[in-house]
Parts: C-alpha cells; sequence; structure tokens
C-alpha cells in the first residue's frame, strides 16, 4: 500500500512523496534506533566526565549538556515556535559532537564500554531539571530586576 507524504520545505515549496508502508516502518525504527545511540553517546560522556583524565573546561560543558539532554523540562518549551526545538536540534547534537571531540580518546573509549553495560542514571534527569529550573529563575529575576530599574 502506498501513503501520501508530504514535505514542506517553505511556504512555496511544497514536496510530496509517494511511500511504501513498510519504508515508513522501517524510517521510524531506524530513527527510534538513532535516537537510542544518541541517549547512549550523551550517557557515555556522562561517564567520561567522571574521569580524571578529563579536562576541568571538557566537564563543565558535559555537565550542561548531559543536563540539557537527560531533563524532564526543556531551556526553551517547546510550545515556542521554532525556538522550542531549535534548543533540542542545537544544543544536544552540537554539545556531545564537541564533547566527543575534547574528551581524549581513550578516555572516550572505555566510558562507550560502560555505558553499553549499563542503562541510564535516573539522578542525571533530576540534576538536569533543576539547573534548568534555575536557569528560569535566574532569567526571571533578571527581568524582574531590569523592569523595575527602568521606572
Amino acid at each position: 500500500m502506498l501513503s501520501a507524504i508530504t514535505l514542506t520545505v517553505s511556504p512555496l515549496a511544497t514536496c510530496l512523496f509517494l511511500v511504501n508502508d513498510r519504508s515508513n516502518i522501517n524510517m521510524l525504527d531506524r530513527l527510534k534506533a538513532r535516537t537510542r545511540e544518541l541517549k547512549r553517546e550523551a550517557y557515555a560522556i556522562y561517564i567520561a566526565a567522571r574521569d580524571p583524565r578529563t579536562p576541568w573546561y571538557v566537564k563543565a560543558l558535559v555537565f550542561f549538556v548531559v543536563a540539557h539532554t537527560f531533563s524532564p523540562i526543556d531551556l526553551i518549551p517547546d510550545f515556542i515556535p521554532v525556538l522550542g526545538y531549535l534548543d533540542d536540534l542545537i544544543i544536544t547534537p552540537g554539545g556531545i559532537w564537541l564533547a566527543v571531540r575534547l574528551i581524549p580518546p581513550e578516555v572516550m573509549v572505555e566510558a562507550r564500554a560502560t555505558a553499553t553495560t549499563r542503562d541510564v542514571d535516573g539522578s542525571v534527569g533530576k540534576v538536569g531539571a533543576v539547573i534548568i529550573i534555575s536557569v528560569w529563575i535566574v532569567v526571571a529575576i533578571g527581568v524582574l530586576y531590569y523592569s523595575l530599574s527602568i521606572r
């Protein structure tokens, strides 16, 4: 059976694709597998950041990237058009890419091996939620302070 998928590239350009339903299922399976790989890679850099051979500045980067990735609360809520998804599309993959480049290769190999044998630690998401909430509180205080100082 064929299904029609439309892809809106811009307001003027809309592409129509006829695809086999089986390919949709395969694409969904590939997307789920890629998501699991990204989550495992984020957990591997979290493990690598705890290694003493990792430089302090990489640990700071990893702390924020992993906190953002595993946090149940978004830095920019998804209901805000474009920006809500843009932070997820830039911070997580870009931060993971940069962290992997900065972490010593031997540490990353060991961390990946450890990440494949363990499940993601639940405390990582809680720490991430606390960080995101803290950022929102600081921003709210800054906006309040700025709005009161204008008068």
